[in-house]
């Protein structure tokens, strides 16, 4: 992994450039009108110095006499992602919170964001005027959706093609650096969701210049990556880096990484161990954090400080799909595999996943998942809405169902052992929807438009006109944030469950949780939903009702952190804690 270095990088008297473009015969570095002849060198990397030139220069490459093209390690594209780059000094930010160290893991309640629908401005530094009331509800960590330079004016993000420039619709490098800032003046983490598993389809020239970026595999986003190469993991491995030295986040969620097609897990591997070395070196506390559809048990260590080849944890879809189909009822697509819901919901509960190697009907009988019950707690992101649950719907729509029904769902999920994770503006129930949007045009936008009414057909039929254009400026306007529903008697009714079930975290759980292993779970004869774990010394014990029939059950206890004595209503949630 040593030796490679991707993008400009000031000097005492210039900046230099580098660009590794291995089927390219001659590199020109274009600052205006002006080229500049790049030095061809060993191993396909093409470099120039440029003496008396500063950050703020404009620069792009022209391959072979022909095609001009932006840096692919840009680290800011102000006039959009086909435009120039421009080179960024990373060292001139004055941060205000010098002594962060950031928060060790077993803190964290993430809320996941959208930086362009959050506020109404859409900016990073508006995003700063919101973070007193992420600290008020009990949130500890930020999460942004990807922020990786996309075409157009909006994008959920999983369309970047340059992975080091975040996007100029949301502001300037120093305007995030000043968000993240910010956010740790207040004791909030800052993560950042990466996509390492494909480049978006517009905007990626490596293709003309570096074809051995990519392996004759497709994925459903596009053609893979070809992480063997040393040159092309080293790309992935330094941005993750970048994210993480150059605007000091917290951690990183990395995307779909059952979709990247690497031989022995390499990427993964090298990027936590690069993540590791720099929290060693730099005295701060770095979280990882994976989604994947495998459900690989063997890739997570919550407790191994800092990383050192695995990850902290994974988001746990199956916790999601087995909630939504109780609270729902809906079984299509992938809920198929969570009927009846209650199995699924006991099995995450007392060991992580709820499919630890067992055939899968939606993935037409293919086994899922490695045993996890060996794993603490901790190594499990659980959650009952996030951008995919709700923008992977034909409206966008959030989940609705029964109040005392999700005040249920919220009460077990916010007080498990595992860490949890809300999306924006789920704290106050809000009901703004999040439909897919992005700015594409001509035949990609098309293609779009085409791939979404095949993908929600009877949705069309159903629902026709009024299923949102995922092109449309409107679709996105719709998705913006309504901060006015927090004000109103059900928002605030719902928000102040919500931090107090965070202000009971906080003090009962988060306390005990370096030490958590899974106990028992299970349904008892009348019905009642039961579990268990050791938090330390002492024993974390969840009773409750989760139908809408009263149970005969009535619980006793002298050791509840929420709820009271007396029967088991419908949709009643007691936790106990007490010494083992």
């Amino acid at each position: 992994m040593n030796g490679f270095s991707f993008g400009p990088h000031l000097t005492s008297d210039g900046v230099a450039f580098r660009l590794w473009a291995p089927a390219a015969e001659r590199v020109d570095l274009m600052l205006g009108d002006a080229a500049h002849e790049m030095q061809r060198e060993p191993e396909g990397w093409f470099t120039c110095d440029i003496a008396g030139l500063h950050a703020g220069a404009r620069y792009r490459f022209r391959i072979d006499g022909d095609m001009e093209v932006p840096d692919p390690a840009s680290s800011f594209q102000p006039d959009d992602i086909s435009g120039p780059s421009e080179v960024i000094d990373h060292r001139s930010y004055t941060w205000r919170a010098t002594e962060w160290r950031g928060r060790p893991w077993e803190d964290v309640v993430f809320l996941e964001t959208h930086v362009g629908t959050f506020t109404p401005d859409g900016t990073y530094r508006a995003m700063i005027d919101r973070l007193d009331h992420l600290v008020e509800t009990g949130i500890t960590a930020l999460e942004l959706m990807p922020l990786a330079d996309f075409p157009g004016r909006w994008n959920w993000g999983y369309d970047g093609a340059l992975w080091y420039a975040p996007d100029s619709s949301y502001g300037r490098p120093d305007d995030l650096k000043a968000l993240i800032d910010e956010a740790h003046l207040r004791g909030l983490m800052v993560f950042l969701d990466v996509v390492y598993n494909h480049f978006g389809p517009e905007g990626n020239y490596l293709g003309l210049y570096a074809p051995p970026f990519f392996t004759r595999t497709h994925t459903p986003w596009g053609i893979a990556i070809d992480y063997r190469v040393p040159e092309v993991r080293g790309f992935a491995v330094e941005n993750a880096l970048h994210w993480l030295r150059n605007y000091r986040f917290d951690g990183l969620r990395l995307d779909a990484v059952h979709a990247i097609d690497t031989a022995d897990d390499l990427l993964l591997r090298d990027i936590s161990i690069a993540a590791g070395a720099l929290a060693r070196t730099s005295g701060r506390t770095i979280h990882l954090v994976l989604e994947n559809d495998d459900n690989r048990a063997s890739l997570l260590d919550p407790l191994t400080e800092p990383p050192a080849g695995k990850y902290r944890a994974q988001w746990n879809d199956d916790y999601h799909h087995a909630w939504h189909v109780l609270l729902s009822d809906e079984r299509f697509g992938y809920y198929q595999d969570y009927q009846p819901p209650m199995p699924h919901i006991v099995r995450a509960l007392e060991a992580g996943f709820a499919y630890q190697g067992e055939p899968s009907l939606h993935r037409e009988g293919a086994f899922r998942g490695e045993p996890s019950g060996n794993l603490p707690p901790t190594a499990f992101v659980n959650f009952l809405q996030n951008h995919d649950q709700i923008g992977n719907r034909a409206l966008g729509d959030r989940l609705a169902c029964d109040p005392a029904a999700l005040d249920a769902a919220l009460a077990i999920t916010l007080l498990a052992p595992m860490p949890p994770l809300l999306f924006m503006g789920e704290e106050w129930g809000a009901t703004t929807p999040f439909p897919f949007f992005c700015d594409f045009h001509g035949d990609l936008a098309q293609a779009v438009r085409e791939g979404r009414r095949r993908e929600f057909k009877q949705a069309y039929e159903t629902f026709g006109d009024d299923v949102p254009d995922p092109l449309a400026e409107a679709t996105f306007a719709r998705a913006k944030l309504d901060w006015q529903e927090l004000q109103s008697p059900d928002g605030q009714r719902r928000h102040a469950l919500i931090r107090k079930l965070l202000a009971v975290r906080q003090r009962e759980i988060v306390p005990n949780l370096r030490d958590a292993t899974f106990g028992e779970a299970g349904i008892e004869s009348d019905g009642t939903l039961f579990a268990s774990w050791s938090l330390g010394g002492e024993l974390l014990t969840l009773t409750a009702n989760l139908s809408t029939y009263p149970s005969a059950r009535t619980v006793h206890s002298d050791s509840f952190i929420w709820g009271e004595p007396g029967p088991l209503a419908p949709w009643r949630v007691c936790w106990t804690m007490e010494g083992a």
